[in-house]
């Protein structure tokens, strides 16, 4: 079942349990897909790697935000930032434990030669594409230079 399915069926059941917080971000969630679908040089499907760019976005937004309410003690708000990232996170494919993460990329690191933390460039390049959607790019720069300075 594509994205914009499944979060139609949640609406629909969210609004039979008037759900806040559900019809919120599921609301946000098909307005971003229209947005997608209507953009300028679009073919008109969404296809599912677009799909899971558009969930990343909106999950790292609001990181970003309950970040930044946390630090200015706005419980408030912070409490619908949270509420809207966990329900964003259950469209999201499952994120690679920290265990797994680190041993792709030394398997990475292996596979391209990096030899330095002057190579990060060519194993991030590889490391991002291999771990859309399923790990944060924050996260996967931080290993990247823990191992590559393990190297020296």
């Amino acid at each position: 079942m594509a994205l914009e399915e499944k979060v139609m069926e949640e609406l629909k059941n969210a609004m039979r349990a008037k759900d806040e917080a559900g019809l919120r971000t599921l609301r946000a969630i098909k307005a971003a897909l229209i947005i997608e679908k209507t953009s300028e040089g679009f073919s008109g499907t969404v296809t599912e790697a677009a799909e899971t760019k558009i969930l990343q976005k909106m999950a790292k937004q609001r990181r970003d935000s309950l970040d930044i309410f946390e630090k200015q003690n706005r419980e408030d708000l912070a409490v619908k930032e949270r509420e809207e990232l966990a329900i964003i996170e259950k469209f999201l494919p499952k994120q690679m434990s920290a265990e797994e993460l680190q041993a792709e990329i030394k398997a990475i690191i292996i596979q391209v030669g990096a030899k330095s933390p002057a190579d990060m460039g060519k194993v991030m390049g590889v490391a991002s594409k291999q771990f859309a959607g399923k790990a944060d790019g924050k996260v996967i720069s931080e290993l990247v230079k823990q191992l590559l300075a393990l190297q020296v």
